[in-house]
Formats: C-alpha cells, sequence, structure tokens
C-alpha cells in the first residue's frame, strides 16, 4: 500500500472525531478537540491532555506525503522543532500517528503547547503601552538568539507567529518555513509585509519574466518554485531582523508599517520610508530587474533618526534606536538579535547570563539528500517511532 489509500481501522488507545476541520483520529488521551484555524499546511485544534492535565496544540498535516517538497517539510519541521528547547520557543510535546505499520502511515500530528493568543490577536483588540512593546520584543529577541545560535532561520517572523500568553510570556511559533544559515532562500516566505527586501528583490526577476504563468496558476508556480528554483543571496539570520523591526513597527502604532498589493509596490513602500539605498548597495545587486526597477523610482532622503522619530509620535526614543537600525535595507548593517538585546531600549531586562544561546548545532545534513516521496516518508515514520515524549523524558530523569 503507498499511503494515499483509505485510512486503516486506527490501533489501540485511538478515536476518530470530527474536529471540524476533517476526520482526525488521535490517542484517546486527547479530548474536546475544537478547530483554532487551518493553513496552507495543516490545520490545529486545541485539547486538553488529560493524562499531563493542560491544554496542548494539535496540528494535523496537510497532505504530508503528495509529493517530494511537502515530504521534505513535514520531515524538516519535526527535526527543527525536536531540535529546539528554549522559554520563548513553542516546545514540541509529541508527535504521532494512528497507523501502526508503516504501509498503512499518512497522517502526522504534532503536539505543542497551546498560546492562549497570539501578536495578531492581541493588536487587533489592544494598543500595546511602551512598557508592554519592550518587553515582548526582548522575549522575541531572546529566542531569536537561541533559534540563530543554534544555525537556524526562522523565515516566517509575523505578528500571529508570535504566541502570548495570559501572563504576556512570548513564544516564537510555526517553523515550517524555518531553515539552516547555509541554504540558499526562495523569494516565497514570510507574509509579505514582514518580507526583507532583498528576498523580494531576488523574486522580482522571475515575477516579470513569467507573469503571464504567475496570473495563470500561482500554486503551480510555487510549487515549482520552492522545489526548483533558488536565488543568488544566501541565506541570513537578518531577514528575520528585517521582520522583527516590521513587528516592532506594528506593536507601536498598531499599524501595517508596509501594506502592498505586489512586490514592486511593497519595495516602492520601503524605499519611501527609509529612504533610497546608497550607490554601494545598488551595485551590490546583482539581479538586473530588481536594480533597474530600484533606480527607476524617485529619489528619497535618507530617513534619519528625527524622521523615525517625527513618524513614531510618542515612542521612547531607545525604540526609535533600535527600529532604525533594525529597518536598514542594507542587511550587512542591522544587528544580530544578539547586539539587539544589547541595545539600551531593553536594558530593563537584559541579563546576558539568562539569554542563553543552543549548545547544540542544528544538523541540516538531509537538505542535500537525494530522496523520492517514499523515501521522505519512511524518515518521518522514524523520526515517530524514534521520538521520546517530554513527559517521558521527566520522568526518567
Amino acid at each position: 500500500m503507498d499511503g494515499k489509500g483509505t485510512t486503516p481501522r486506527p490501533k489501540d488507545g485511538f478515536y476518530e472525531t470530527d474536529s471540524g476541520g476533517g476526520e482526525w483520529v488521535v490517542p484517546q488521551r486527547y479530548q474536546d478537540l475544537q478547530p483554532l484555524g487551518i493553513g496552507t499546511f495543516g490545520t490545529v485544534c486545541s485539547a486538553t491532555d488529560t493524562k499531563e492535565e493542560r491544554a496542548v496544540a494539535i496540528k494535523k498535516l496537510a497532505s504530508p506525503f503528495q509529493g517530494v517538497v511537502h515530504a521534505k517539510r513535514c520531515y524538516r519541521e519535526i527535526k527543527l522543532l525536536t531540535h529546539m528547547k528554549h522559554e520563548n520557543v513553542v516546545s514540541l510535546y509529541d508527535v504521532f500517528t494512528p497507523t501502526e505499520e508503516y504501509p498503512d502511515f499518512n497522517d502526522v500530528y504534532l503536539v505543542m503547547e497551546l498560546m492562549s493568543s497570539d501578536l495578531y490577536k492581541t493588536l487587533k483588540s489592544q494598543k500595546l503601552t511602551n512598557d508592554q512593546v519592550r518587553f515582548q520584543m526582548y522575549q522575541v529577541l531572546r529566542g531569536l538568539k537561541y533559534v540563530h545560535s543554534s544555525g537556524v532561520i526562522h523565515r516566517d517572523i509575523k505578528p500571529s507567529n508570535i504566541g502570548v500568553s495570559a501572563d504576556n510570556e512570548i513564544k516564537l511559533l510555526d517553523f515550517g518555513l524555518a531553515r539552516a544559515k547555509a541554504e540558499i532562500m526562495t523569494g516565497y516566505v514570510t507574509t509579505r509585509h514582514c518580507r526583507a527586501p532583498e528576498i523580494m528583490l531576488n523574486w522580482m526577476q522571475y515575477t516579470q519574466k513569467g507573469l503571464s504563468f504567475l496570473m495563470y496558476d500561482l500554486r503551480i508556480l510555487y510549487t515549482w518554485y520552492i522545489n526548483e528554483w533558488a536565488s543568488s543571496y544566501s541565506s541570513s539570520p537578518t531577514v528575520d531582523m528585517w521582520s522583527v523591526g516590521c513587528v516592532m513597527a506594528e506593536m507601536l502604532t498598531g499599524q501595517i508599517l508596509f501594506p502592498g498589493s505586489d512586490y514592486s509596490e511593497h519595495i516602492k513602500r520601503i524605499v519611501e520610508f527609509v529612504g533610497t539605498p546608497d550607490d554601494a548597495y545598488m551595485q551590490g545587486i546583482t539581479n538586473t530587474s530588481a536594480r533597474d526597477y530600484l533606480s527607476s523610482l524617485p529619489s528619497y532622503p535618507k530617513k534619519d533618526f528625527e524622521a523615525f522619530e517625527r513618524f513614531f509620535v510618542g515612542a521612547d526614543p531607545n525604540a526609535v534606536d533600535l527600529l532604525l537600525r533594525l529597518l536598514d535595507m542594507d542587511p550587512d548593517k542591522r544587528p544580530t538579535a544578539a547586539e539587539a538585546l544589547d541595545h539600551p531600549y531593553l536594558a530593563k531586562y537584559h541579563d546576558p547570563e539568562d539569554e542563553p544561546e543552543c549548545d547544540r548545532q542544528y544538523d541540516d545534513s538531509f537538505e542535500n539528500m537525494e530522496v523520492d516521496v517514499e523515501g521522505w516518508r519512511k524518515l518521518v515514520f522514524y523520526e515517530i517511532k524514534s521520538f521520546v515524549p517530554l513527559h517521558v523524558k521527566r520522568n526518567e530523569q
């Protein structure tokens, strides 16, 4: 059997339920499933873990083995979540499949800690105080310092991927688009309004050449691009730092800083806000289409501290200074997460002794493996069967 047939009878200890997002088959310990959201790559439900007496989030991956890209992404997400263990990064409690034998294996479920809300919902419902922004930004950067130190780039930092607990605790969520630092990156990462300009400038070349195809079927183009096309820029943690700046600006104003309906409009808004890049930056752009587009835009003066301060009315001057550094079009000039933590704006919470780095580098050697769908399926099955849940690890200590 190829894993795509009818779902076999669940193994002992599991039950079937209609979660609101289709048929789910989960262990008996997880009760009262309630749908939280449906995305491109999966459906998420809240549930009660009756064994550990806690609320959890369960994510059922959408068609994880429909192709090589999806299967590899599934394996990557499990490996990344298993690797991360930090107070400001979501914890993976368990990973399971309702089938006992490999021939029947097709469904993958991830069990994670449940956050009471996320920053997107928070910003929709309230205006944050300056100190709330400071404390939450500190936690975001504390988590990112750990993630980056492990050799991983999140690549999808945005308000909805920042979990917020009832006591204002912050955790980074959704590592489905994360990659190791050494990998080249595609343009189709992060929600557009938080996307670093260097990512979009690389994507523009193919978008312009393939516009008619793009309009014909974006989903086909996306699948082809993720699988076959690579940009010329090396992936860098600085893309996350730009996204952090966009999130911070939204926290201070309650508004998206760079709304845009397409790449060219988004780039134009960025240039209008931060100023026209200097000659050295322009000469470093190898994408001819992107360089020509930037050159065609009107010249805007480079924004200084005073200009930023006039825009972010009422914000802490140190917050404005940090934003000025994060929102630099030149990725080499943006601070690292560790450097941002050392900024005066975060002095109230900054404690170098309590901002740990990961003690081991993330092993991404599998990224270069030439494996078909069946091969990735076997690797995922092995990861599930060998996974040791957190509560078991604690009991063994």
